[in-house]
């Protein structure tokens, strides 16, 4: 199994409005590296403070930080030609969307899976499928809503499903997800 876990925390309701990312790398089914970047938004210094209220990060702590285009291509480095998988999917691909869009930069060919929809396949009798709640279910301790820990405990939550559903190729992921597997 080869792919990248990604999270992002936001500063306002506007998807591109991006003040963390983290991104998990794994290959050959093991975390070989996670990375976090402090960002600075389009919208600085201004953040909503319910924003605020869930992840803790406050405008001081990335107004020396760079911008979403200047920390792309380490990012895109780090992606190449692999799988992204993210929890809640659809809203950390609408943030790369969004920024990549903002900042007139070329998507990358890549297709996503939501770490949800592999849990919901994986163990289909847990009452919730948040984040938090798997991590708890299967002993993964980790700073929840700081986006290096959330990309790396949705690496892990995936390993843990794939190995559940007996899948150990990148292929055998289109066989078994193929109409949740969406292109970015």
């Amino acid at each position: 199994m080869d792919f990248c876990a990604i999270d992002f925390e936001t500063a306002t309701h506007e998807r591109n409005s991006a003040c963390e990312l983290g991104v998990c790398v794994v290959e050959n089914s093991q975390i070989i590296s996670t990375k976090t970047w402090l960002i600075k938004p389009p919208s600085f210094p201004y953040f909503n403070p319910r924003n605020i209220d869930v992840h803790g990060i406050l405008p001081n702590d990335v107004k020396d930080s760079p911008t979403f285009d200047e920390i792309w291509y380490e990012v895109q480095d780090m992606m190449y030609g692999s799988l992204m998988i993210a929890h809640n999917a659809s809203f950390d691909a609408g943030v790369l969307r969004s920024c990549l869009d903002f900042y007139g930069m070329f998507k990358p060919n890549i297709n996503y899976l939501c770490s949800i929809q592999v849990a919901k396949k994986s163990w289909n009798y847990l009452p919730k499928y948040g984040l938090k709640h798997l991590a708890e279910h299967h002993q993964i301790r980790f700073n929840h809503h700081r986006a290096g820990d959330d990309a790396e405990a949705c690496a892990r939550i995936a390993l843990l499903g794939f190995e559940k559903l007996f899948i150990t190729r990148n292929e055998e992921i289109s066989e078994s997800f193929q109409a949740k597997l969406k292109k970015l």
